[in-house]
């Protein structure tokens, strides 16, 4: 079994659900008293979110870099950025070490293209629905077509986001706002909706929208097990 290098804590909230994921994914695969081996490094999300809100995406870069640099020396085999929005600045956590870089966007992708979706909504921070590292990737890769919020709505979500799910608030009229960007994408021709945001999981279910819901996060995190149990018998992989 290869080790895991989970870059999390933006926000912990999230970072829980891959811990969760990946190790139930080596369980059902493996067998009930089986785990993963991972690493984590679990940033602490305030000076990540000032560099963002002051748009200083190169230090925060710097900052993630580092942690990847870290889980290198410690025995990693891979670095999983557990962050839609800090995939911004992909290009840096990736140059900053010789592991492979499991990019979220692969695994957003290849799901869509698993379900049959040509046309896909995203939501996330404003970050990821505004700027184009995301949606360029998906459109360029994977040939996605990919509809976004007004700004309005992005604003909303956003504040959403920050304010309450990073701090883990669920509040239902803001699963009802979720609901209703949802609504409104599926009706400009959304086939599906790409939760693109690692916490709107732990707030929106497939039975808020009438389209179905690929939630990266769990996308990411099978995308980790299938790289840490590749090669060899996956029943002989005792470490």
């Amino acid at each position: 079994m290869r080790t895991i290098g989970l870059i999390g804590g933006m926000s912990w909230e999230s970072t829980a659900t891959y811990y969760r994921l990946v190790n139930q994914g080596v369980r059902d695969r493996l067998g009930p008293l089986r785990s993963a081996e991972l690493l984590l490094y679990s940033v602490d999300f305030g000076p990540i979110e000032e560099a963002q809100r002051a748009g200083e995406w190169e230090a925060a870069g710097a900052m993630l870099a580092g942690a990847a640099r870290r889980l290198e020396a410690g025995g990693a085999d891979c670095i999983v950025l557990c962050t839609n929005t800090m995939h911004c600045v992909a290009p840096a956590v990736k140059a900053a070490t010789t592991l492979p870089f499991l990019h979220i966007g692969d695994a957003a992708g290849q799901g869509a293209r698993d379900a049959g979706l040509r046309t896909v909504g995203l939501l996330g921070t404003r970050f990821t629905m505004h700027e184009p590292f995301l949606k360029d990737y998906l459109a360029g890769r994977f040939g996605l077509r990919v509809l976004v919020p007004d700004a309005r709505c992005q604003a909303q979500l956003h504040g959403i986001i920050y304010e309450e799910l990073c701090a883990g608030i669920l509040r239902e009229p803001s699963r009802d706002a979720f609901r209703e960007a949802m609504g409104d994408l599926a009706a400009q021709g959304a086939e599906g909706i790409l939760l693109a945001c690692t916490e709107i999981g732990l707030l929106v279910q497939a039975g808020d929208a009438t389209v179905p819901l690929l939630d990266t996060t769990v996308l990411h995190a099978a995308r980790a097990v299938e790289f840490a149990l590749a090669g060899g018998n996956a029943m002989d992989q005792l470490s």
